[in-house]
This record gives C-alpha cells, sequence and structure tokens, in this order.
C-alpha cells in the first residue's frame, strides 16, 4: 500500500478490466447494483436482502488481503450504483465468505425458490423477533417432550404459544430488537409476554424493567 503498512492491495487495473467485462462505459439501460463486501459497509440484514432480491442484476466484487485499491470504487461508481456490505463486526480473509451469505439470503427470497411462501413470513428476522423454537417426531425423545399445546391440534393456541416463544428468545438472545418492536402493534397478551421476559411498555414506549423507577411507581403490568 501507499503510505506504507502490513499486507497487500489489489491493483486497479485487473478489477477495471473485470467491471467493464460486466458493464461497457457505454452500456444503456439501468446500471447494476454492485455489491463490495468490506467490515466498514452498512450492515447486512434481513430487510436489505429483501430489498437486493427486488434489483434485476446484482454483481459482487470479492477482495483479499487488505482490499481493492479505493479508485476502483470510485470508478465503478460510473456504471453500477455501489454498495459497501458488511455482513458482521469481524474480519474475514477475503470477501467470497461474505458473498455467499448473501446470495443465500437473498437468493431465497425470489419467487419460487423456496417452495412454501409461508415459510420466509415465519422465519426470524421476517418481524423483527426471532424465530420460535421448532420440533418434530417423536413426540418424547430422550426423556423430553414435545410442548402439549403443539399436539393439541389448536391453532390460535399455538400460534399464541409460538408468539410468547418469539418474545422471550428475543428478549434473552437479541434484546436490541425488542426496542425496534412497533408498541402499537402489541396487544395485551404481547405486552404479558414482554413483562415477564424484563420489558414494559411505559408512556407509549418499550423499557427494559431494569430502567423503571419503582420509586415513583412508573410501569404497571403488561403496560
Amino acid at each position: 500500500p501507499y503510505g506504507g503498512g502490513a499486507g497487500m492491495v489489489m491493483m486497479p487495473e485487473p478489477w477495471g478490466q473485470a467491471l467493464d467485462s460486466v458493464r461497457p462505459a457505454d452500456a444503456q439501460g439501468p446500471k447494476p447494483t454492485l455489491i463490495v463486501p468490506s467490515p466498514a459497509g452498512t450492515v447486512f440484514n434481513q430487510q436489505m436482502a429483501y430489498d437486493l432480491a427486488e434489483e434485476e442484476h446484482l454483481v459482487f466484487a470479492c477482495g483479499r488481503y487488505e482490499g481493492i485499491d479505493e479508485r476502483v470504487i470510485e470508478y465503478a461508481h460510473e456504471n453500477f450504483n455501489v454498495i459497501p456490505v458488511s455482513i458482521g463486526d469481524y474480519v474475514l480473509n477475503g470477501g467470497e465468505v461474505a458473498v455467499m451469505v448473501m446470495v443465500e439470503a437473498i437468493a431465497r427470497l425470489i419467487p419460487g425458490v423456496i417452495g412454501n411462501p409461508e415459510s420466509l413470513v415465519e422465519e426470524s428476522h421476517s418481524d423483527v423477533l426471532l424465530e420460535y423454537p421448532v420440533y418434530t417426531k417423536p413426540a418424547s425423545w430422550r426423556g423430553r417432550d414435545v410442548p402439549e399445546v403443539l399436539l393439541g391440534g389448536n391453532h390460535q393456541r399455538v400460534g399464541r404459544f409460538r408468539r410468547d416463544e418469539q418474545i422471550k428468545r428475543t428478549a434473552a438472545r437479541r434484546p436490541d430488537l425488542i426496542m425496534q418492536l412497533d408498541p402499537e402493534s402489541l396487544n395485551r397478551k404481547d405486552r404479558d409476554a414482554l413483562w415477564h421476559s424484563g420489558f414494559a411498555l411505559v408512556d407509549g414506549a418499550i423499557t427494559p424493567k431494569s430502567e423503571l423507577d419503582w420509586a415513583t411507581g412508573a410501569g404497571t403490568e403488561a403496560g
């Protein structure tokens, strides 16, 4: 790298030729979207996957070593909609693994890829909350039983159980996601589940119970 430092930087000309082969400088029509995996990029999430699944043409540029000469990114803006993207707060040796993650997450949202479209609706992050636990046969395995509510055929009770499990699991593993819930979308039973998971609805906002001022009586059970 110019200016010194450890590691190696990918030179611009091979990248320029590669990008020109995908979209020549005189190409007409809408610009493709160029995804550049980078720890300095926007964090990839489920909403971005949905957005990118709507794109007609995606191109991925996998860097290696210390990355790609910055002039390549500047040049790419002329013929691509460039989006640097990170899959998390850590560093990989190259962008290939990150691209595999993104391609998997994006492609499965394209109609026809997943056999049952309802599977996409009930997954983690599709509605902010993490996915509920799932079970299959046998009903009893090594002393552990499937929750009775899932065996009774009452779909309303099953739906409530799963929703409560989503809230409980999200509160325990990703409390930051709980704070992203829309308070107006929560019914009484949702608020009950939040309360028992350590959160309360106070003045129209979701608040960790640990932050409530009990001396002044702030907060009530289930909001």
